[in-house]
């Protein structure tokens, strides 16, 4: 199994089409979506996010950290959720995520992400990791 997160993008079309749907039903159709990923036993983290208005970026462009208050960006740059998945292949990912509720214009980035596995194990900070991974019942 690997872990591949499902990065929700939308677009000025999507937001817009958001904006006029009724929040009532946008929960329950991501509630029963959210319901297959659990009883597929392939959920592992899902989160939406904020209106980027009330977000900040910090910024390594020069000698210091420059931060600028939201909002910030174009839309397409911005991501409005994710679902962190543990499934078999990439095609599996790709396959929940062509079943995601979305609305038309929106986008979805699949990135795996890599287990502290795969790094080198002998490294003072990834058995730090692994040692705070254990405590917290992550491993």
């Amino acid at each position: 199994m690997a872990k591949y997160m499902l990065i929700m993008r939308g677009s000025d079309e999507s937001n817009a089409k958001m904006a006029e749907a009724s929040f009532d039903e946008m929960l329950e159709v991501v509630g029963r979506f959210n319901e297959e990923l659990i009883k597929a036993g392939v959920l592992v983290a899902a989160e939406g996010l904020d209106d980027a208005a009330q977000g900040v970026v910090v910024e390594w462009s020069g000698e210091t950290p420059v931060v600028t208050d939201g909002p910030y960006g174009e839309t397409k740059e911005l991501f409005g959720g994710f679902y962190i998945l543990d499934v078999a292949t990439k095609d599996e990912a790709v396959e929940w995520a062509k079943r995601m509720p979305a609305f038309p214009g929106a986008k979805c980035e699949i990135r795996r992400v890599p287990g502290v596995d795969e790094f080198p194990q002998d490294n003072e900070w990834i058995k730090k990791e692994k040692a705070w991974r254990e405590q917290t019942g992550q491993l």
